[in-house]
């Protein structure tokens, strides 16, 4: 029987990682500091003077461009999915997040980081009850053309279930389920590791993103057949300068994966911290097909919508 959790937690001392951010390629560090009962999730800059706090929620999505930003006051946080998915998913419910820039470090691409030196600084429970979404009315999302599908139904307990589908022998059909969301997090979800595929990566850079990825902290799926010529302007983007080889294994470099199914595992993470817009733990069973950022923060919409009396 899995233990649920009645009161609200947060942590004992603040808990920091040092990287660079995945996006915009700045030196990043972020913090994690105790909260009271009932402040919610919080992030704030320190690169800005008299930063107001930008609070984690739906409504302040302003774009999900590979990666879900939000804004508040006219403050930016980019990329908030890693950091929240680490939060959510070890059931901390109050916490004030420190960043030096405005994006987390990406560290390894997973949230295995962040999760870690949480675990480290002493998850307590405090005395206030947790208020806690009871999904007793389904919940869908559908986009037909793009063939995404979100579901959430009633369950004892938060669970998901992701489906992914590519026409590449190195990913094909891959499912996963997470039915104890408590006792699986850090150890089946948190390492898995941000992916992408190497037909993007011009383009990525090309609209100004990935400027602090590389092999370190993505892995690169092999989505096409790529000359000497390509290989060193690969190299020149990512300023890499040892070589790079295909890999047998349909991954740039021939890097190992963490778990066989490690992209639909990572959907799974990105999913979570996106769900920890809606500000408040569900029970329910989330199954998952194909989603991104993009619906993942829709269907958070629908679901705050649906049980508006509960907010």
């Amino acid at each position: 029987m899995t233990l649920q959790h009645r009161f609200q937690r947060t942590i004992s001392k603040p808990a920091s990682c040092t990287g660079v951010g995945l996006h915009t390629g700045l030196e990043s560090t972020i913090t994690f500091n105790p909260a009271p009962e009932d402040f919610g999730i919080h992030f704030i800059r320190q690169d800005i003077k008299n930063c107001p706090e930008i609070m984690a929620d739906i409504d302040h999505v302003v774009d999900i461009s590979r990666g879900t930003t939000i804004e508040q006051n006219g403050v930016k946080i980019f990329t908030v999915e890693h950091a929240l998915a680490a939060v959510s998913g070890l059931r901390i419910d109050n916490v004030l997040i420190e960043l030096s820039a405005k994006e987390p470090p990406v560290m390894d691409g997973s949230s295995k980081d962040f999760v870690e030196v949480l675990q480290k600084s002493d998850i307590l429970e405090q005395k206030k009850p947790r208020r806690v979404l009871e999904i007793s009315e389904p919940v869908s999302y559908s986009d037909p053309k793009r063939g995404v599908d979100i579901h959430v139904v009633p369950s004892d307990q938060f669970r998901v279930t992701f489906m992914i589908d590519y026409k590449l022998p190195s990913l094909g059909s891959q499912y996963t389920a997470v039915y104890n969301m408590q006792e699986d997090f850090a150890r089946e979800v948190a390492p898995a590791r941000t992916f992408c595929f190497l037909s993007e990566i011009e383009e990525l850079k090309k609209a100004g993103l990935i400027k602090g990825g590389g092999l370190d902290n993505a892995v690169v799926i092999v989505d096409k057949e790529i000359n000497h010529y390509e290989v060193n302007k690969l190299k020149s983007l990512f300023g890499i300068e040892e070589e790079i080889i295909m890999g047998a294994n349909g991954i740039l470099n021939g890097k190992r994966l963490r778990y066989k199914n490690e992209p639909v595992r990572h959907k799974t993470l990105d999913l979570i911290g996106d769900m920890a817009l809606l500000g408040y733990p569900i029970k329910g069973h989330v199954t998952a097909a194909r989603s991104g950022h993009a619906s993942n923060v829709e269907f958070v919409k629908m679901i705050r919508s649906t049980y508006s009396d509960f907010f």
